[in-house]
């Protein structure tokens, strides 16, 4: 749709992917905000399906800063036989697990659960059904869209129990230094080259992979390539956000990890109250380390709403047109 709020003949693209790759929220979330009118552009209301370009203002509405703030995101120690998503040939989603009972006891966050936590709780990630380990799910678009989107840079790590061949003999002693090398960085699947892992032996019998990219049941079929067969595999890290001590089959929200978050937030261009950091609570358990309010050091108290500047490099300067430079200050 032809955007008639902009005076500009650079590239274009529709709005709700203009959000998206700014980090502001996902595409649903964005048509869903331009519905109900929560979204300007240079300062009048968005239109569904408009195009935009870079030189042109994006605002996004405190209504959808206060909603996108409440949404949960769960880390959950899924265990084997349990599938990620939606269920299929008879076997248990893993969002079954996340109810009440199975709450950690050591989770802290001071919200009592509620079936809310399930509207719209999706994995950020999948994990085969005879995997185990740290599956995350979100309400958050962003997060979703930093952990597991095109572009997304966020390192996965795996513990993998291996064989060699048939033989039941250690795989580190079986395993030609070749196929270690092959693992690190050589392999294709589906007719692209992989990205470079860390791959070490952990043990005669266990391989520690760190990946960066995500293919459906790429571990086992990278080890397949180089003669090794997995026979057990378990997600311990996406980013910063470590599986710790969460207990098979429980869950915890995301905040309760503490400082690592907030690396993590950073890391992901998020302000951490965004995705459920209590500042406030975690000023006072630990008072000797700087918590920062959010990336740009506003208040969030006192932000009316979020505006996405054009880059300079596009600015153009119309008749009769007052650039806005922030917080409604004009000139």
């Amino acid at each position: 749709m032809f955007n008639p709020f902009s005076m500009t003949t650079l590239p274009t693209v529709r709005l709700n992917k203009r959000m998206s790759e700014l980090g502001l929220c996902s595409r649903r979330e964005a048509d869903d905000w331009i519905e109900k009118g929560w979204v300007h552009v240079n300062g009048r209301v968005a239109l569904m399906g408009m195009q935009v370009s870079a030189a042109d203002n994006i605002e996004v509405m405190k209504e959808a800063s206060k909603l996108q703030d409440t949404r949960v995101t769960v880390l959950l120690h899924k265990p084997m036989g349990y599938v990620s998503a939606q269920a299929e040939d008879g076997h248990t989603p893993a969002i079954q697990l996340v109810q009440a009972r199975n709450r950690w006891s050591q989770d802290l966050t001071p919200v009592r659960f509620t079936h809310g936590h399930l509207r719209g709780l999706a994995p950020a990630g999948r994990l085969d059904i005879d995997s185990v380990g740290l599956l995350v799910l979100t309400q958050d678009g962003r997060i979703a869209k930093q952990l597991i989107g095109e572009d997304s840079q966020i390192e996965k790590e795996y513990l993998v129990r291996v064989h060699y061949g048939e033989t039941q003999a250690p795989a580190q002693h079986m395993t030609p230094p070749r196929a270690l090398e092959m693992l690190r960085f050589g392999l294709s699947l589906d007719g692209k080259p992989l990205k470079p892992a860390l791959v070490q032996w952990q043990n005669p019998d266990q391989l520690r992979f760190v990946l960066s990219e995500g293919k459906k049941r790429q571990i086992r079929r990278m080890c397949e390539q180089v003669g090794l067969k997995v026979v057990g595999l378990k997600r311990i890290r996406m980013g910063q956000v470590t599986l710790g001590q969460l207990p098979v089959g429980q869950w915890r929200e995301l905040w309760a990890q503490g400082l690592p978050l907030i690396d993590m937030a950073a890391k992901l261009g998020l302000s951490p109250a965004s995705i459920g950091v209590r500042i406030t609570e975690l000023r006072q358990l630990h008072p000797d380390r700087e918590i920062p309010r959010n990336p740009r050091g506003r208040r969030e108290s006192r932000q009316r709403h979020r505006i996405h500047q054009p880059d300079p490099a596009h600015r153009q300067e119309r008749p009769g047109h007052r650039r806005t430079l922030g917080h409604g200050l004009r000139r």
